[in-house]
């Protein structure tokens, strides 16, 4: 019983990281409807800026998240402004596909420009591991994950409350209405993309401080895929709730399935859950239902 608990709190916790970088993709898609297949590399990117900030101009963590977020920031400014701008009447798959070689041309740079870099971030919080009982859980894993629980929280406090927030959700509902109504559509999609990438400098910088460094990261985006498509693409309490679910399932397959199995099962049980939920409910457990009138 305390083996399956401690895999429960495990798979509980890896699933908050998971909602943030999910956040990331879903906050995009509402407000214009592009697929952004390269999340994984953008997570990537934004963790290789905090690693070069703090070990190769030695900043310190503050600083080296602004810089990491500085230079999101300009990546969202340069791919929204000479790249989605001139997509515009262009078909859906021309968006998909430029996500995708956006991406690789993101690995590929950053393969170049940081490979003498350490990928290392370390966070100033206590590493002797929280105690309860015969359950013992890394202090690491769980301050990241009530960090990652805040982020959430305060992202989706602003897309609620402020007046920003309620633009993105008329934007959401329809577009040319938002336009008709004075809504400045161009400035308010750079806003997303630019806060898609602050949740991604974040997300980058608690994912290596908790599984570890390298380029390896930007193959999350496999795991973040699944979570975006089972809690709705449209819908952020359903990509967290999302989130916990596979966080839980890859978490139970990895500690039961793995040793009979060899690896790699938690990763298939996620995109089994993803056929699954694609067979019962196409448009996710919360997402929107699309409905064409005729």
């Amino acid at each position: 019983m305390a083996f399956f608990t401690a895999l429960i709190i495990e798979g509980a916790l890896a699933g908050a990281l998971y909602a943030l970088i999910a956040l990331a993709f879903v906050v995009v898609y509402k407000a214009s409807r592009v697929i952004n297949l390269a999340l994984g590399e953008w997570v990537l990117l934004a963790a290789l800026l905090v690693a070069a900030g703090l070990h190769a101009l030695e900043l310190d963590l503050v600083a080296a998240i602004v810089l990491a977020c500085v230079g999101m920031f300009a990546l969202a400014w340069l791919f929204n402004g000479l790249v989605l701008q001139r997509l515009v009447g262009h078909p859906f798959l021309s968006f998909l596909m430029v996500t995708v070689g956006v991406g690789t041309l993101i690995r590929g740079v950053a393969q170049l420009v940081f490979s003498n870099v350490p990928t290392g971030i370390p966070l100033p919080v206590p590493s002797d591991p929280l105690v309860l009982g015969e359950l013992q859980i890394r202090s690491g894993k769980l301050i990241a994950a009530v960090f990652a629980g805040l982020s959430i929280a305060l992202v989706a406090w602003f897309h609620q409350q402020s007046r920003t927030g309620v633009a993105l959700r008329a934007m959401a509902d329809d577009q040319q209405m938002a336009m008709a109504v004075g809504i400045d559509v161009q400035r308010h999609l750079l806003f997303v993309w630019c806060l898609a990438g602050g949740i991604s400098v974040v997300a980058g910088t608690l994912w290596t401080f908790v599984n570890g460094g390298g380029f390896g990261i930007g193959l999350v985006g496999l795991k973040i895929f699944p979570i975006v498509i089972i809690g709705g693409l449209d819908s952020i309490p359903g990509t967290i709730i999302a989130a916990i679910l596979i966080g839980v399932l890859e978490s139970l397959a990895t500690g039961y399935l793995d040793p009979h199995l060899g690896g790699g099962c938690g990763l298939l049980v996620s995109y089994l859950a993803l056929i699954a939920m694609l067979l019962a409910r196409p448009f996710g457990l919360l997402g929107q239902e699309k409905v064409d009138r005729i």
